[in-house]
């Protein structure tokens, strides 16, 4: 066996798991790394094929490996374990196209706000959401056709995801997912054990009938991104929701994912509407500030007082400064003007790229798809010329390989030298042989 799994050990099922989570916790197994068959570790370990069986099996409910056909068991490219060593950065001298990040000019100063505002002390039992934050994001989500009779503060999208999906599923329940789709929320529903459920999407969306086979197959719930998805740019039209609606029976749990909220730069189409179970879940990261850790949740009755009850348990409340400078920033014109203006200089950036490139129309976001033949190759050689993109790996669970390109802070006039330098990674000339 090679040296790099010569530290995976164990006579129990408990004691081989531990050994792979704590060598993918100090780095010794790497995100990716391929994971040895059943037969072969068990041959090593000198234990019995179901021991190790259940050792990956209880690996994968955690989210630490995943297991897909024909490619056996890896590491997950996003492990829930805090890493020993710091993650990789953008090399100095390349240019970020890859951190999915907004342009930090483009959001709100805080300063002046944090200045304007009160913070008084908030004791244990006071209400968990500010009235003021209550009422601004109440109209927003009114504006956009989501009934908000009910809201809840919690610490970011995928803490809202997550809490909504526990509230509702037990490991091993199955949820349709977006494919390509948002690693967060895939290692999110990974880690809670849910089996995934691929759904292809395309320029605007799921695919109607891709989610019909996903509910077919057992999904008891379904997560998507209406609009500003990452990383295809897809966004929903009246049309696409409406046929995605016909699909979704009374029984299922539909969970929206508006991670960029107003910046993602195309209307809002809810599925939400008339349905049992479902939460709206609206981050503030991309267009306030990531450092307010904060979204704001629509749900159903008995949705939100589940995620309120468990939260009560936990953290208790999101912060009332937080919330206080939130709903301040929310609500002052010149920032809401600033927002304007960055959803229209997010859509030029972005627009700007994508008609030089060879690659599916993104209606929305800060991020395009651009397929290639081989992710690591492109993905070197557009370093090599100063540019930083993420691989595809992390985003889909079938498909061909692709690159994610981001383009909150690429201005126009450098699409044009992106562009070409896509062009020559994504299909590089083929090997011939010497005459």
């Amino acid at each position: 066996m090679s040296e790099q799994y010569q530290h995976i050990a164990g006579s129990s099922a408990s004691e081989i798991a531990l050994s792979v989570q704590a060598a993918v916790g100090d780095g010794r197994l790497a995100p990716g790394d391929g994971l040895p068959s059943v037969r072969r570790l068990a041959a090593q370990l000198d234990v019995s094929p179901t021991t190790v069986a259940a050792a990956l099996a209880d690996l994968r409910r955690r989210g630490v490996v995943v297991s897909r056909p024909r490619s056996g068991t890896r590491v997950a490219e996003r492990p829930p374990l805090h890493p020993a060593r710091p993650a990789a950065t953008v090399p100095v001298g390349a240019r970020d196209l890859a951190s999915g990040s907004p342009d930090p000019a483009l959001l709100p100063q805080l300063a002046p706000a944090l200045r304007a505002i009160d913070a008084p002390q908030r004791l244990y039992g006071d209400e968990p959401l500010l009235p003021e934050l209550e009422d601004v994001a109440g109209a927003a989500f009114a504006a956009d056709g989501v009934p908000a009779a009910r809201l809840c503060a919690v610490n970011g999208a995928l803490d809202g995801i997550e809490r909504v999906l526990a509230a509702h599923l037990q490991p091993g329940d199955a949820v349709a997912v977006e494919d390509p789709g948002w690693p967060g929320v895939l290692d999110i529903a990974r880690t809670l054990g849910l089996r995934l459920l691929p759904v292809t999407v395309d320029a605007r969306g799921m695919l109607p009938d891709a989610l019909a086979g996903a509910l077919r197959a057992g999904a008891g719930a379904v997560v998507l991104t209406p609009r500003g998805h990452n990383p295809c740019g897809a966004a929903l039209d009246a049309r696409r929701a409406r046929d995605l609606r016909a699909v979704l029976t009374d029984d299922v749990l539909v969970v929206e994912d508006d991670h960029l909220g107003p910046v993602a730069g195309a209307p809002w189409h809810t599925l939400a509407v008339g349905r049992r179970h479902w939460a709206t879940v609206r981050s503030l990261s991309k267009w306030l500030g990531p450092d307010l850790r904060l979204a704001m949740v629509a749900g159903d009755d008995d949705t939100l007082a589940r995620v309120e009850g468990r939260q009560s348990l936990g953290p208790g409340w999101v912060s009332g400064i937080v919330q206080r400078l939130a709903a301040h920033l929310w609500q002052d014109p010149a920032v809401m003007a600033g927002v304007a203006r960055a959803t229209e200089t997010y859509g030029e950036r972005r627009e700007a790229l994508a008609a030089l490139l060879d690659a599916a129309p993104a209606a929305s976001g800060l991020n395009l798809w651009v397929p290639v033949r081989d992710e690591d190759t492109a993905v070197r050689a557009l370093l090599a010329e100063g540019w930083a993109v993420a691989a595809g790996r992390p985003y889909r669970l079938s498909g061909g390989p692709a690159i994610r390109i981001t383009t909150a802070t690429l201005t126009p006039t450098e699409a044009p030298r992106v562009a070409a330098a896509v062009e020559r990674a994504a299909a590089p000339p083929r090997r011939t042989r010497a005459a």
